[in-house]
This record gives C-alpha cells, sequence and structure tokens, in this order.
C-alpha cells in the first residue's frame, strides 16, 4: 500500500461547444502511456472502438510502427463531433501500486457542477467505467445506470442525461464489438447525427 498522492495531469479536453463529456477515473501510471492524453495505454482499447465507429477500422487511430495512438487524428476527432474528455479522480491514491480501479482511491473528486456550468453546450455525460460511474452518480444523486443505459439528472441548473458505459480496458470482459456497439448506442443518441456516425449503424 502507498500514501502517495497522485494529481491529474491534465487540464480537461474541451473542443468547441462540446456537446458530450466524457469520464474516465485516473490515468495509468506514466510508464504505460504511449501519448501524453487521455487512454493512453496500447492495452486500453478506447481509441480502437472510436476508430471503429468513425472510420470502420479497429487501427485507424494507432500508428502500428510507432507502438502509440494518433493524437492528431484523435483530436481532430474529438474537436469535429464535440466530445470532450476528463475523469472523476482529480486526486488519487493508488493502494495497490497499480491502475485497477479496484485499488484506487479518489481522495478528490472532479468538481462536475462547475465543469458543466461553463460549457452550457453539454448536454450528457457518459462515464467509462464503475468507479466513475459512482463518483458522478453521487454527485447527481441518481442510482448508478446499468451498463449502456442512462439516467436523466438535473446537475448545474439543467437536465443532463447520464450514460454508464463499458470500461474499455482489456480487463472488463467484453469484446470489443460489443463494446463498440454500446457507444455506438450512445455517440447516436447524445449527439444526434447519424450522418456524423457513418460506422455506428451497422452495429445499432
Amino acid at each position: 500500500m502507498t500514501n502517495d498522492l497522485e494529481r491529474h495531469p491534465w487540464p480537461p479536453y474541451i473542443p468547441p461547444e462540446p456537446r458530450l463529456l466524457m469520464l474516465g477515473t485516473f490515468p495509468p501510471q506514466p510508464k504505460r502511456w504511449s501519448m501524453e492524453f487521455y487512454y493512453p495505454n496500447p492495452s486500453n482499447d478506447m481509441w480502437r472502438v472510436m476508430g471503429l465507429l468513425f472510420s470502420g477500422s479497429r487501427d485507424a487511430l494507432w500508428d502500428a510502427e510507432g507502438r502509440r495512438f494518433r493524437l492528431d487524428d484523435i483530436k481532430r476527432l474529438l474537436d469535429t463531433h464535440g466530445i470532450a474528455l476528463w475523469d472523476t479522480g482529480m486526486a488519487v491514491r493508488r493502494l495497490r501500486g497499480n491502475a485497477s480501479d479496484k485499488y484506487l482511491e479518489i481522495v478528490e473528486p472532479i468538481d462536475l457542477e462547475a465543469l458543466l456550468r461553463a460549457h452550457p453546450t453539454i448536454t450528457a455525460v457518459a462515464t467509462t467505467g464503475e468507479k466513475a460511474s459512482g463518483v458522478v452518480a453521487a454527485i447527481a444523486g441518481t442510482p448508478i445506470p446499468a451498463v449502456g443505459t442512462a439516467v436523466l439528472c438535473h446537475l448545474s441548473g439543467r437536465q443532463i442525461m447520464f450514460w454508464r458505459m463499458p470500461s474499455t480496458s482489456r480487463a472488463y470482459p467484453l469484446a470489443i464489438e460489443k463494446k463498440a456497439a454500446a457507444y455506438a448506442a450512445m455517440l447516436s443518441a447524445t449527439l444526434n447525427d447519424k450522418t456524423a456516425l457513418p460506422f455506428c449503424t451497422h452495429l445499432l
């Protein structure tokens, strides 16, 4: 066990006029990063899921030669579709010295209300794991939704749709195609623009 406090290394990623805020728990240890950005671990499938949904290939955002994700392409995708990113832990302790949410103590949670007040175009929040979902549910005063479903809640003076998504960690036992189908349904509902989601429709 360690008592070392870690603070979040990055600010939120906010594109122009964001519509959807996706929240994880906390980045893995730097030794597991392939880039200095959200979901940096090459074994996490977030950007493979997004590659499938927006480009039809799980490797569309992966640089095989460099063994890293294509950060410029990821940011371009997020900006185009109004997807913001942050995490629910601002300061944490790793109780077992690893990236597992199970052994992550959130000492300082996200100030979600302040972020939503600052960005009034956001209409939906999607959490990408169980611990992150618990943090948002506690803030919103709602039950934790079942995986792949949403509840309507009241945050920062407006209605927000709160989605709980399957984790894209490979420790979560679900095939990438089934994870992609869950994300396709959420993105189709929150972005409300099927023409912008050309590869989602066959998964719905």
